[in-house]
């Protein structure tokens, strides 16, 4: 399934290396894409939204209200 979730934080190419870096960590993520400017990370994978949502928090990038 392919999500998308706009997530606080997102200020450089680093932080978009540090999102793509944490969730690849998952086998279960297949794609991560992250565009910078409006904080936009789309991922493939096979596991779950909230799995997802909660791994970005920890990440330190939660979704924005």
């Amino acid at each position: 399934m392919k999500f998308e979730f706009t997530v606080q934080n997102v200020k450089c190419g680093g932080c978009a290396s540090a999102i793509q870096a944490g969730l690849h960590q998952d086998a279960r993520v297949r794609e991560v894409a992250v565009d910078v400017p409006t904080g936009r990370v789309t991922v493939e994978t096979e596991g779950s939204r909230a799995e997802l949502s909660a791994a970005l928090q920890a990440l330190g990038y939660p979704e924005r209200a």
